[in-house]
């Protein structure tokens, strides 16, 4: 697994951002794809249909996705892990503290929420008092969930050993690592 500072070791096609929810995945990811100049497919998009229902063309969306030559999408949904992984060359672990990705999704999701701001699909965030009725709240699930890729990602390194990971475990981090080995990878 490398780090910040480590550079890579060939030039990134197909890019996976992984992390637990308010991480950032998708806003890095979208840098990544500006730097390497390839598409971004935000992965929740092809996950979530019409009023939160699962798209029964998302296993297929993913393999059209992946099956391109360069891309850069979020590592969620276990269902779609094992295509992506396969399939990827690079593999970014946002491991943020904890109550850093937590402050950036309350942030998030009350923002969202307040605005009213659509999603995929024509969807909307939920009310905020649903984090006290809905076992499935988005800021309950993150709390339920926030180690499980400390699980994921490093038996991820054995299962997957053409997989280039990089972990990375503040916003500096990110940072540093976006203007030095990124950057050097993908080159003028």
């Amino acid at each position: 697994m490398l780090g910040a500072a480590d550079p890579l070791p060939h030039r990134p096609r197909r890019i996976l951002v992984a992390g637990v929810t308010g991480a950032g995945k998708t806003t890095l990811a979208v840098r990544i794809a500006d730097l390497t100049g390839s598409p971004h497919t935000e992965i929740d998009a092809l996950y979530h249909g019409p009023a939160w229902t699962y798209r029964e063309s998302f296993l297929d969306d993913v393999e059209a996705l992946t099956s391109g030559p360069a891309w850069v999408t979020e590592w969620q949904y276990q269902s779609a892990r094992p295509t992506l992984a396969a399939r990827a060359d690079l593999l970014v672990w946002l491991d943020l503290p904890a109550r850093v990705a937590l402050t950036r999704l309350i942030r998030r999701t009350v923002r969202r929420r307040l605005r009213r701001e659509v999603l995929w699909n024509g969807n909307v965030e939920g009310p905020l008092w649903g984090f006290f009725t809905g076992r499935d709240h988005i800021i309950r699930w993150a709390l339920r969930t926030q180690r499980k890729y400390k699980r994921t990602v490093p038996a991820l390194e054995a299962e997957a050993p053409h997989l280039v990971i990089v972990r990375l475990a503040s916003a500096a981090d990110v940072e540093r690592w976006v203007a030095g080995p990124l950057t050097a990878a993908v080159g003028p």
